[in-house]
């Protein structure tokens, strides 16, 4: 039986723009045969492909295999619930970015009210 090894465990992300998918499996504690079935049910797990169909991962998609190892193998989350879980993680996170914007936004055209109303008692 394979032990869960917890995300607080997993080796540290250097600063570095791309990983090899040795890397990638190296940092996440994950096998390369592994990320690339994961690309295949993950639609948003997509590394750059360069010369020779070579995968290059990004920090954010070492992030996002971090996320799903940790539902599979240590939440328990089938393929199926963890691409669920992820995209449903994803729809909450553009509303929430949604919300952010409509606050800014908002704030932008009171801090102008209040600039106005400034200007005006000033003459």
């Amino acid at each position: 039986m394979v032990e869960a090894i917890h995300n607080n465990s997993l080796p540290a992300i250097p600063e570095k723009r791309y990983f090899t998918i040795g890397e990638a499996g190296t940092l996440c504690l994950v096998k390369p045969h592994v990320l690339r079935y994961w690309e295949q049910e993950f639609p948003q797990l997509t590394p750059t492909k360069r010369r020779g169909n070579r995968r290059y991962y990004q920090h954010k998609d070492l992030l996002l295999i971090r996320h799903i190892r940790s539902l599979l193998y240590e939440q328990g989350f089938t393929v199926e619930g963890a691409r669920q879980r992820i995209s449903s993680d994803h729809a909450d996170a553009v509303i929430e970015k949604n919300q952010s914007v409509h606050l800014v936004q908002q704030i932008q055209v009171e801090l102008k009210a209040v600039l106005k109303s400034l200007k005006s008692q000033e003459n």
